[in-house]
Formats: C-alpha cells, structure tokens, sequence
C-alpha cells in the first residue's frame, strides 16, 4: 500500500467530524483538495523537483490525527521561554497544530490589527478571509498544499490594515508535545494591507522522544507600497519530519523579506513560491542551515517575476557535519512582461566531512528583454589556508572552524532586518557550532511529561 491511501481513508472516514471542528470557510475548500490528492498522491523521487526526498517513507508510519481537537495538557507559557532580548514581541502559541487561546491573550495590538486563531480570523473577517484563504497555495500541483488543505482545522492569522504599522514583531511560536507519534497540520495566513508594515517570527519545537510528522502551509499577501518581514526558526528534533510551503504575493511596490533558519532537525522539506506580481515589487529570500548525524534539509525555491522593474536576491548557504544531507534547487522565472527585472540567486554550501553529501540545481527562465539576471553555486570545504592561518596564530582547531563556519553563515544573517533578532541568531548559531543545544535554555518543554 502507498502512503497517500490510509490519509485517503481516514479522510473518507472521518469527513463529518473533520468539519464539524472546523470553519466552513475552511471546508469549502476541502473536498477540492482532497481530490487533487487522491489523483496525484505524493510525489515520486523519480520526480527531479522531488528527487532527494521520499515522501513515500516520511508519510507511511501510523501517526495519530488529533481530528477531534482534544486538548493536550500542556501550558505553553509555564514550560517554556522563547523571548528574544531587546524584541518585545507580541507572543502567541499553537501547541501541535491547536492555536492555545489561554497562552495567547488579547495584547495591545493597534486598531484593526488582527493576531490569533485562524478559525477566530474567518468569524470575525469572513470576507477577507474568503478573499485570500487558500488563494496562494494552490491544491492543483502541491501534494502538501492539497494535503494540508483536506485535514487543516485551525492556524494562525495575522491582519494588518491598511497604513497600519506594527511597531514589534509578532512571535508565533509551535510547540510540538505529545506521549505518542503524532501528525500536525498547520497554517498560516498573512495579510498586509496597502503601506502597512509588520514583521513575524515563526519558531518550531518539538522533543526528541516521540516521531511527529507535521505539514505547514503560510499564506502571505503584501498589499501595495507595504513592508513585511516573514522569519522561520526551525530547532526542532531528529525524529521530526517537516512538510512546509511558503506562499508569497506581492504587489506593486511592496518590499518583502522571507528568512528561514534550521538549526536542529531531522527531515525538513521547504518550498518557497513567491511572485512579484506588481511594478517595483522586492524581495529578498534567504536561509541557512547547520546540519550534522543523518539530518536532511530540501529546500526548493521559485520567485515569479510577472511585472516591470521587481528585484530579487536570493541566498541559501548551508554547512553539513557527518553524515547530513542537503538539497537545493532553485528557480527564477521571468516571464516576458517583466522588463528591466533585475534577479539573483546564490547557493553556497561547507561539507565538513567525506559522508556530508549536498546535492544543489540553481536554474534561471528568461521570456523578457532587458534584464539583469545571475545565479551561483558552490560546495566545498573549510579553506585550509584560512585554518592554517589561525591555527598559527595559536588558535585551536576547533575554535578555528567554529570561527570559520560563524563567518561563513554571516552573510545570510546580515539580511535579517530585526537587529535584536540578529543578535539572537549569532548566539545560537555559536552555540549550535560549539556542540552545545541550540535551545533557549530557559526552555522546558523538552524535558516535560506528559501525565
């Protein structure tokens, strides 16, 4: 039996109570996905956009699906610590894939903004939110998409309008907890009206004692002459498996930053699909990774220039100890509207060891004149004459490469335009280099018990 065929049945089996505890905005759109996926399923390695991931695999053990939305006796707030010095953000909390409306209270949010539930979201907003659910991640040709679609129950929504501006970030913060395996369905809308600003920070977490499976879907929209910074810390466990797409729309003039950071993992799957799909329109796409045991990272990116004038500049490093496994595969595609386009993509990778393997494919599609387009790849290892150099210096080995892979990741988190947050990042990747737990160390959820 295929993996796709008991998601299949439980969906078939299990519809009414589904939708029962779920918005009807939500279930309008899910007997279309799910017939996507049952005619395509998950996709194949022998699918070159797919190749280095086997869906088959990740998807065939037996997770429980809380369907019924049963609380899991867990505060959020009592076990765990995720603040960002100097940050101040607005927190919220989704434990497994239920938003905990007790650890996200009401803040002072300005007039009109709007953080919290997703299924909250769709009563209060129902027409913005039928304007722009689903509208981002097409169900047609995304087997996550389509498959996030059929199971999601609730998420997580941010609304800014129009001319507002967010003077903190917003701070959602998934905790994966459960005493067995377990499969999660998340997602995420944002909307960013016309000249409105806002910034979120998404951080995922999970224990290394229980199998958890999770897909996650985020839906950004950026309105005109707008300002929106997306970020994703991953820190979460060998023994979890992550499916996520991020889904980008931007309009005219909108400038957008898309940052996604793996620190800890153990099977990530990230595709990125954003469009520019306004004159003027700019976004910068970043990420970075640290990897070492059997860890995989696929990341998977395509930026649409549909418009005159949008810029792009894309840049994913990634640094893989023992026997990790990377992947990338990177698009740009201009289509002929989209003159005077300027659009780069860089990909540089650090094997540290001989089992190390990173598998990367930049690509660039051009139906426009007048355009300034590059791209770059680049796997290698710590430079020996840099080594060489500090270490006659008296610098140790070890502290030599933690410098040298600290100064390599540099460049990825010099585009993050939270300061306090880059600050935080550089502490962490430190840790991360030195061997230490990349974890808060206030933090407790790792270490906390079911009853």
């Amino acid at each position: 039996m295929k993996a796709e065929q008991q998601y299949i049945d439980l969906y078939t089996k299990n519809k009414d109570i589904i939708c029962t505890h779920a918005h009807a905005i939500m279930n309008d759109l899910r007997d279309e996905a799910f017939g996507h996926f049952c005619e395509k399923g998950l996709p194949d390695t022998d699918n070159e956009r797919y190749k280095h991931t086997d869906f088959q695999a990740a998807f065939m053990p037996d997770y429980g699906v809380n369907l019924r939305r049963l609380a899991f006796p867990l505060s959020p707030v009592a076990v765990f610590r995720c603040d960002v010095p100097n940050m101040s953000p607005f927190h919220y909390f989704v434990v497994n894939d239920i938003f905990n409306e007790a650890a996200s209270p009401d803040t002072s949010l300005p007039e009109g903004v709007f953080a919290g539930s997703l299924r909250r979201f769709m009563d209060r907003y129902p027409d913005i939110a039928r304007r722009y659910y689903g509208k981002a991640a097409p169900v047609s040709d995304n087997a996550i998409n389509a498959l996030n679609t059929t199971f999601v129950q609730d998420g997580f929504a941010l609304y800014v309008p129009k001319g507002v501006r967010l003077a903190k970030p917003v701070q959602l913060i998934n905790v994966f907890n459960s005493a067995t395996p377990l499969m999660a369905n998340r997602r995420i809308l944002v909307v960013v009206e016309d000249d409105a600003e806002a910034s979120l920070l998404v951080c995922d977490h999970s224990s290394d004692e229980v199998d958890f499976l999770a897909t996650q879907v985020v839906e950004v929209f950026a309105g005109e002459h707008s300002h929106f910074d997306f970020y994703d810390l991953e820190e979460s466990s060998i023994r979890t498996r992550r499916f996520a797409t991020f889904n980008v729309r931007q309009a005219t003039a909108s400038n957008v930053v898309v940052g996604a950071v793996t620190l800890n993992n153990g099977l990530t799957r990230n595709e990125f699909d954003i469009s520019l799909d306004g004159k003027n329109a700019e976004t910068t796409l970043c990420g970075m990774a640290i990897q070492d045991r059997q860890q995989s990272l696929d990341t998977f990116t395509k930026i649409s220039h549909l418009k005159p004038y949008c810029r792009s500049n894309e840049l994913f490093k990634n640094v893989l100890h023992d026997s990790a496994t990377g992947a990338f595969l990177g698009l740009i595609l201009v289509e002929k509207d989209a003159v005077k386009t300027e659009a780069s993509q860089t990909n540089r990778n650090l094997c540290t060891t001989r089992e190390a393997k990173m598998f990367s494919q930049p690509q660039l599609e051009i139906y426009a004149d007048d355009v300034k387009c590059s791209h770059g790849m680049t796997t290698g290892q710590i430079d020996e004459q840099a080594l060489f150099y500090m270490r006659s210096r008296g610098i140790a080995e070890n502290e030599a490469r933690t410098m040298l892979g600290i100064a390599f990741l540099s460049e990825v988190t010099a585009k993050i335009r939270l300061a306090a947050l880059r600050d935080r990042l550089a502490l962490l990747i430190e840790k991360r280099f030195r061997g230490e737990l990349a974890r808060c160390a206030e933090c407790a959820v790792y270490t906390h018990k079911m009853p």
